[in-house]
């Protein structure tokens, strides 16, 4: 919808996009030492000289914040201190050049600062770029940008056109910018889906091919911001065949949906609002003013919003693991999706991470914003099914078996377990089998018969253990 709509005037604008993508768990070591190669440094809380290398000019992140931020165990795995650590493994690189963004009336710099690349558990990594945008625009602009921006391959015919240049290379798609001139090296690691198309064959359980975007927007002082700026920005509703959009007509929708995801604590100054799009925090007061606040957007926020953003992908991911078992054929595959479930919620999946009320609060709102909470029980549900499915399959394995054995042993026992005939001492003698007795034949199918099943028995658990050893080492090969 088109309305008359109060414009903000935006004087900077940090935005902070992530762009997720999986990897072949098995090749992170190779990928680790192909991003040193290429100038990528590894993240450190104890390398003091990285705290102001990486986010614009005259902004630190003071590393003793971010490790007070976040409890211990949760420290532990954000920030660990050796490559060898399990845990979330960053790799940064300073890029600081400027870009044009065009598309049909519409033209943006920006200037991209850094870049990071960060390796999370279970084969999932993340890119980040930070970008700058300094100069005057109004709010529609911005929005129009940040909408186009974050499509990753553009699909619908509105979001088709886009140019990113600077002053040597032109890209048509942010995908190509990102995976062809920032992150290069990062290309021959993600995995391929061959049944689907496009970047997001790479993580098929996903939404669609946009980045999550983080914003920190410098406002001019003696403006007031509106639940209906909050709103657009949590939306990232801009233009509209070239006029300011918003997706309702509903005022009481607006406040409803706003104060369902604002966090107002500095109000009316600033306002943080959370979305599954967006994590925006909309000032008044410049950095200046209050330097600690981009230094918070940059440090802990990023770092919470980072955590949480790869809770909702992994549990997407396990879901759809879920969806995929064939039980008949992937009786091993499921022993290994319970593990990693297992693993999954009993390493990384916390429910608080911060001892701090605002880090509480902020938790909160991207909880509920990405639905976590619905997307765990679903998950604890499957393995809850899991487990009993295979309880089931094995006790119907053992039953069989028992059963078996049990007609096995009452012919035995009725020949008080000596199943040999006279004729079989010594040489035996075959051509004396079609004039035995009913009782000798008994004797005969059952003596064979469980000799034949001993066989098979030993054939078949042989077989599915080195049929296993295979298929983990392939998986391991593959994953």
């Amino acid at each position: 919808m088109v309305n008359k709509l109060k414009e903000l005037e935006v004087e900077k604008a940090y935005v902070t996009f992530m762009f997720p993508f999986a990897f072949h768990e098995n090749q992170r070591q190779k990928m680790m030492e192909t991003l040193e190669r290429h100038h990528f440094n590894f993240f450190n809380l104890k390398n003091k000289t990285l705290q102001a290398g990486y986010y614009g000019k005259g902004v630190k992140v003071r590393h003793e914040q971010l490790s007070q931020f976040f409890l211990p165990y949760i420290e532990d795995k954000l920030f660990p201190q050796t490559t060898k650590n399990r845990g979330f493994l960053r790799y940064s690189k300073e890029i600081n050049e400027e870009f044009t963004w065009e598309l049909k009336e519409q033209k943006s710099n920006f200037l991209i600062n850094s870049v990071d690349i960060t390796l999370c558990p279970f084969g999932i990594g993340v890119i980040t770029i930070r970008t700058l945008k300094e100069g005057q625009e109004n709010l529609s602009e911005f929005l129009h940008f940040i909408s186009h921006f974050r499509v990753l391959e553009p699909k619908l015919e509105e979001e088709q056109g886009v140019s990113i240049f600077n002053d040597s290379y032109k890209f048509e798609t942010t995908n190509q910018l990102v995976l062809d001139y920032l992150c290069p090296s990062v290309k021959p690691f993600i995995i391929r889906n061959e049944h689907l198309e496009g970047y997001y064959g790479s993580l098929p359980f996903f939404e669609d091919a946009r980045m999550l975007s983080s914003v920190f927007l410098v406002v001019k002082e003696d403006q007031e911001i509106l639940a209906e700026h909050l709103y657009r920005v949590a939306q990232v509703d801009g233009k509209v065949d070239g006029n300011p959009y918003i997706s309702s007509s509903n005022p009481e929708y607006i406040e409803q949906f706003v104060e369902k995801r604002l966090h107002n604590r500095w109000a009316p100054f600033t306002y943080t609002i959370t979305s599954e799009n967006v994590q925006a925090t909309v000032t008044k007061i410049d950095e200046k003013s209050s330097p600690n606040s981009i230094s918070d957007f940059m440090g802990t926020m990023y770092y919470n919003l980072l955590l949480h953003y790869y809770y909702k992908i992994m549990l997407l991911k396990l879901s759809f693991e879920h969806s995929e078992v064939s039980w008949s054929k992937d009786k091993e595959y499921v022993r290994e999706l319970m593990e990693l479930i297992s693993k999954f919620y009993s390493r990384y999946y916390f429910g608080q991470v911060s001892p701090r009320q605002e880090g509480k609060e902020l938790t909160h709102l991207l909880r509920e914003a990405f639905n976590l909470n619905h997307l765990f029980i679903e998950v604890k549900k499957t393995l809850d099914d899991l487990y009993r499915a295979q309880d089931n399959q094995t006790s119907t394995r053992h039953n069989m078996l028992l059963f078996m054995l049990t007609v096995y042993t009452t012919i035995s026992g009725i020949y008080g377990m000596n199943l040999v005939i006279e004729d079989w001492k010594g040489f035996t003698d075959w051509s004396k089998v079609p004039g035995y007795s009913f009782f000798e034949w008994v004797s005969l199918v059952t003596a064979l018969s469980g000799i034949g099943l001993a066989i098979a028995l030993l054939v078949s658990t042989g077989g599915k253990g080195l049929a296993n050893r295979y298929r983990k080492w392939k998986r391991e090969r593959t994953d």
